[in-house]
């Protein structure tokens, strides 16, 4: 696994208000085919709302998006922004969109207000979330947001829930193997 950083600094992709997982971040026949691996997602990520996003995102790069991102409960599209090495920062999101996009590993910042109005595409940004900070670079403006909670930056780190259970594992394994 390569190494985690919480400090994220690339352009900018501003999506609006309202953006639906199904169709918005990722077409819903990947959803409806039960696609999970990251190789047949990303060159579909985002293919409806902005076409050839893949191949112009960066590592590194941050998705901020207005308020309720996400709407549905899947991961698919986060799994491709995962694999991609992408952030995202939205005003709102429902929590089970929260919840798919803690488990697949994507650094996300939610209850971010007026995010979206701090940017625009191509804007280069940095991000910390870990702590909040939010600096567009481009435009001067610096925001304080709400970071990741401490109780699930582990899980982030480890690359979502898979890895975080991979880690309990070798450590139940190895301390049970090291048992008097």
């Amino acid at each position: 696994m390569s190494e985690f950083h919480w400090r994220l600094a690339g352009r900018c992709y501003r999506l609006g208000h309202d953006v639906p997982h199904a169709g918005g971040v990722i077409p819903n026949s990947f959803i409806a085919g039960r696609f999970f691996d990251p190789k047949d997602l990303v060159a579909h990520l985002f293919e409806e709302t902005d076409p050839g996003f893949h191949a112009r995102a960066r590592p590194g790069d941050i998705i901020v998006a207005g308020r309720n991102f996400g709407m549905g409960p899947k991961m698919n599209g986060y799994i491709a922004m995962q694999a991609l090495g992408l952030g995202l920062v939205c005003e709102s999101m429902p929590f089970l969109a929260y919840r798919a996009a803690i488990g697949v590993g994507l650094p996300t910042m939610t209850d971010c207000p007026g995010a979206s109005g701090t940017c625009e595409t191509g804007d280069e940004l940095e991000v910390d979330f870990s702590t909040g900070l939010f600096v567009n670079h481009t435009r001067g403006v610096t925001r304080e947001y709400p970071p990741l909670p401490q109780a699930l930056r582990e899980m982030v780190a480890l690359g979502g829930t898979s890895g975080w259970l991979r880690k309990w594992w070798e450590t139940r394994r190895n301390g049970a193997v090291n048992a008097p």
